[in-house]
């Protein structure tokens, strides 16, 4: 792979990662607050122990559960687009 063109997938690369890596931050502050929400709802749950108080705890967890899937997808991103800046990084140090 020519150099011109290693040096312009790196670029791309390190701007995706920036804001896969801001995308990342945002949804731990979402996950954060939703947590806090469903700890919330167990315990109104565990206090009132109506049928509205269980769909609103499974709704809050089904929240976190899906915020928190997002999170590792995200992070799963960040890690394989890590590995093809490291890949090409290396290319370009071989290829001189």
């Amino acid at each position: 792979m020519a150099r011109p063109l290693i040096e312009r997938r790196l670029s791309e690369i390190g701007e995706r990662l920036r804001r896969l890596r801001a995308d990342v931050a945002v949804t731990e502050e979402q996950l954060a607050h939703l947590s806090g929400e469903a700890d919330d709802a167990r315990v109104r749950h565990l206090v009132s122990e109506t049928p509205l108080s269980e769909r609103e705890r499974r709704d809050a967890e089904g929240q976190v559960t899906a915020m928190a899937r997002h999170r590792e997808d995200l992070l799963a991103e960040v890690l394989r687009l890590e590995i093809t800046q490291d890949e090409l990084l290396d290319r370009m140090t071989v290829e001189g």
